[in-house]
């Protein structure tokens, strides 16, 4: 079966994806773009399907109109998957192959239904309603799908994971495990909550800050990705926060050792059309405490942690000391984070996905 995909840029998990897809089909990736402002990555590992960079003009920094997608749709495939409705390209591979009457697959990495204006409303509602069938990653996402017009008869849900099997832990770190990792990485402090994400208003520091005051002063709090803004450093010496730290950008081996060492993940975010940072922590084994603004969270975090509303420090912090105050909560939830974790691999996606596309489902 040959099967065309169109997506943005080749960020590693897409590539990860592409390459396991591409065990069960033969697969042609168009990617609209090298990087995402200055983030550049490689795809020298796509040894199971064929890329292609297309040329067209930068419109932005997070966008590109090419219409050298046309040439690719004209050819025959037995699948054509447009991973995105929000780019030029992918606006105009979605007018291309409705007008051309062509069967197609719209994909959605997620997405939750807010308000906003008509006009938005319409425009959204106008592409998104085009495909013939969707892809989506939960009940959120369908959600969100239906409310723009897609019939739900033709929506099909697969697992979505920046992570392999082989990522996720069979089970948590003992006590002695974790000291040895934590001698490793020459840290001494005993209760450790992470924070992962870029140092943007969208992802709620300040709120974590916020909540920061009134937890125990016994736990330290790691914040990862980055260089701090300075109004979150005035904040930490305003208030006297001598409990938290700021950690630049990490590989995933590192990280991934950060996330063992830690005993709890915290994402406050105001918006996560997805999250993929709620996967990665639950692989280490850690329970979770996210926003009712998160999908990954809605749809992951079940009976390993706490959704909290959207701003409201006082319950995270609250819920930051429930959790790290009682051994048994706390194990329960580790143990519960692994197995609701356990279905999203790579490997479970893209024989999905690939399910989907043969109609095996």
């Amino acid at each position: 079966m040959k099967v065309l995909w169109l997506t943005n840029i080749p960020s590693p998990y897409r590539v990860d994806f592409f390459n396991e897809l591409g065990k069960y089909c033969e697969l042609t990736v168009l990617f609209e773009r090298k990087k995402a402002d200055d983030r550049v990555w490689s795809v020298n590992n796509n040894e199971n399907y064929k890329s292609v960079f297309l040329k067209g003009k930068s419109i932005g920094n997070d966008t590109a109109l090419s219409f050298e997608v046309l040439k690719y749709l004209n050819k025959k495939y037995d699948r054509v998957v447009v991973g995105g409705y929000s780019t030029s390209t992918g606006m105009l591979s979605i007018l291309y192959l409705s007008l051309r009457h062509i069967p197609f697959y719209l994909n959605c990495d997620g997405g939750y239904i807010k308000e906003e204006s008509k006009k938005k409303y319409l425009i959204k509602k106008f592409f998104i309603s085009k495909a013939t069938y969707w892809l989506s990653t939960g009940k959120e996402t369908t959600k969100y799908l239906i409310h723009y017009g897609a019939k739900k008869e033709y929506i099909h849900v697969y697992p979505f994971t920046s992570l392999y099997k082989k990522d996720i832990l069979d089970k948590p770190l003992n006590k002695i495990e974790k000291e040895l990792l934590k001698k490793e990485l020459n840290v001494t402090d005993n209760k450790i909550v992470i924070f992962v994400g870029q140092m943007i208003y969208r992802k709620g520091i300040d709120v974590l800050l916020e909540a920061i005051n009134y937890t125990s002063k016994d736990i330290k709090f790691y914040i990862v990705g980055g260089k701090p803004k300075k109004e979150y450093i005035n904040y930490i010496n305003e208030h006297q926060l001598t409990n938290v730290y700021f950690f630049d950008f990490m590989n995933k081996e590192l990280l991934f050792k950060y996330y063992q060492i830690s005993d709890l993940f915290v994402l406050p975010t105001r918006e996560d059309i997805w999250g993929l940072v709620i996967n990665e922590a639950m692989a280490n084994g850690l329970p979770i405490i996210t926003t009712d603004k998160c999908v990954a969270g809605k749809e992951l975090v079940k009976n390993n942690g706490k959704l909290i509303d959207n701003e409201d420090y006082v319950a995270f912090a609250k819920n930051i000391d429930k959790i790290l105050s009682n051994e048994t909560l706390l194990n329960n939830y580790s143990l519960k984070s692994l197995k609701n974790i356990r279905y999203y691999c790579i490997e479970n996606m893209a024989l999905k996905v690939y399910k989907i596309l043969i109609g095996d489902i």
